[in-house]
């Protein structure tokens, strides 16, 4: 297999030809290496390709056998292997506990073979950090990748992998897959085990999955790593099927939310909202049932629970430097991080009681608001990629901690409301702008019901078809 062949191809198209004996998991391992090392220098998207690659395990079979695979350097990890954090505080670090999420991919057939870049501890939504500087998006490197799942985003994009691990506790897989012309889901709080140590994770509002191409990659990634673990605080409800099958049932007419304005105080784009129109008129289309939809919730009830979990966020940062042997400070964290864990030892305690009141209050409203709906449509972000820098990155030292949580609320507007909510949201990469940067539409799903997420999200792949479009920076 030539490198032009395997960047065409999407991980469930690599794992067949495995299996009938067309290529071997080596030369995929090899063809990825090569890939890194055509764009690698480019994109800066990979922080370490794994010496030992080629010997990496993973089961002779399962649906993604043989296909290459990255890690994002936080959330779920992989025994004895450096996750540093995107952070100076972490350098070096090696946890000894490998994640549920992990075995499942080893026995899954995939192969972990490096790291990808994140912005420092996953706290921004853009692509840069002091520790691993810029990661630059292949559609256009002067442009942010998105984050926190940043370097993943833009290896996909790219074709070092057809896909990559992610996390998401405000929008960190669907920010870039909007801005990298990805599938990017946010599963159900409750759908991918966080275990064994992170179980529903900050309150739920944290999920690990995947950054891919294609539809039917996102529905093999939910039956590879759905399903609870013990200790999982709950068992979300099972599906019927696999949501592979999923991809050959009906999807039936649905009840859709469009959302024409915005939820924040960030203007939508005009491209972005006649994306929104055009593909609200293509569901008209199919035979959905479409109503506008008002935002279902305000904007300070969101910023104040996110400073709610700072208090948490610094108690827990804490603990983690001090096992690491390290001090909090301007030379081991970035200036935004810094305020926000600051802030919160200089500020009166928030009483946890407060907190979650607050979190079951939004969580309600949000309920009550879109359960008339099966699915929502919404912008994945009101703007295109935007250039590095500027105020929504943590090495920004001009911002407040509280000005920096009012940003993101404004421009992360119609993602973290179903981070707190628990509903599956995926970024479909449905429209481009005239410049050529993709355009993200986010279709939000019913808790626990991916089923249809992915029978809408196959629709939709096969009316506006994206694997033609290519970024700028790509192997081969």
């Amino acid at each position: 297999m030539k490198l032009s062949e395997y960047v065409d191809h999407d991980a469930t198209g690599l794992a067949s030809l495995v299996r009938t004996g067309q290529v071997t998991p080596l030369q995929l391992t090899r063809l990825a290496r090569e890939a890194h090392d055509a764009v690698n220098p480019c994109i800066n998207a990979v922080i370490e390709f794994y010496e030992d690659a080629e010997t990496v395990a993973g089961a002779d079979g399962g649906h993604f056998y043989g296909v290459p695979f990255l890690r994002k350097d936080v959330g779920a990890a992989e025994t004895n292997r450096l996750q540093e954090c995107g952070s100076r505080l972490f350098k070096g670090c090696r946890p000894q506990t490998e994640s549920y999420f992990f075995r499942r991919a080893r026995d899954a057939g995939l192969r972990t073979i490096g790291r990808t870049t994140l912005p420092e501890l996953g706290t921004s939504g853009m692509s840069e950090s002091i520790a691993s500087g810029i990661t630059g998006n292949p559609w256009n490197l002067k442009r942010s990748a998105g984050g926190s799942s940043a370097g993943s985003a833009a290896a996909v994009a790219a074709g070092i992998t057809p896909i990559a691990h992610g996390s998401d506790g405000g929008g960190s897989i669907r920010i870039p897959a909007s801005w990298c012309g990805l599938v990017g889901l946010n599963p159900s709080r409750g759908r991918i085990s966080g275990g064994p140590n992170k179980q529903d994770a900050s309150f739920g509002f944290g999920r690990e999955f995947v950054l891919c191409r294609t539809v039917r990659d996102m529905a093999a990634a939910l039956d590879v790593f759905s399903g609870p673990h013990p200790g999982d605080p709950f068992v979300i409800v099972q599906p019927n099927r696999s949501y592979v099958a999923e991809l050959s049932q009906p999807t039936g007419r649905l009840r859709v939310g469009v959302a024409r304005t915005k939820w924040g105080a960030v203007d939508l784009e005009p491209e972005v909202l006649q994306a929104v129109n055009t593909v609200a008129s293509l569901l008209e289309e199919m035979g959905h049932i479409v109503w506008d939809v008002d935002p279902p919730y305000e904007s300070a009830e969101r910023t104040r629970i996110s400073l709610g979990r700072s208090t948490l966020g610094a108690n827990s940062l804490e603990d983690a430097a001090r096992a690491a042997g390290r001090t909090i400070s301007a030379d081991t964290l970035e200036p935004i991080n810094l305020k926000l864990y600051e802030s919160v030892r200089n500020s009166p305690r928030i009483p946890m009681g407060n907190l979650l009141e607050d979190i079951r209050r939004f969580r309600f409203h949000v309920g009550e608001a879109v359960e008339a709906y099966d699915i929502l449509l919404t912008p994945t972000m009101p703007i295109v990629a935007p250039p590095h820098g500027g105020i929504y990155c943590t090495t920004n030292p001009t911002l407040s901690a509280v000005e920096f949580m009012e940003a993101n609320t404004a421009l992360y507007q119609y993602l973290g409301v179903f981070n707190v909510s628990g509903h599956p949201s995926v970024s479909l990469p449905l429209a481009h702008s005239a410049d050529g940067l993709p355009i993200g539409l986010q279709i939000v799903g019913r808790f626990g019901d991916e089923a249809t997420l992915v029978r809408i999200s196959r629709d939709l792949e096969e009316a506006c078809p994206w694997r033609h479009r290519r970024p700028k920076v790509r192997a081969a």
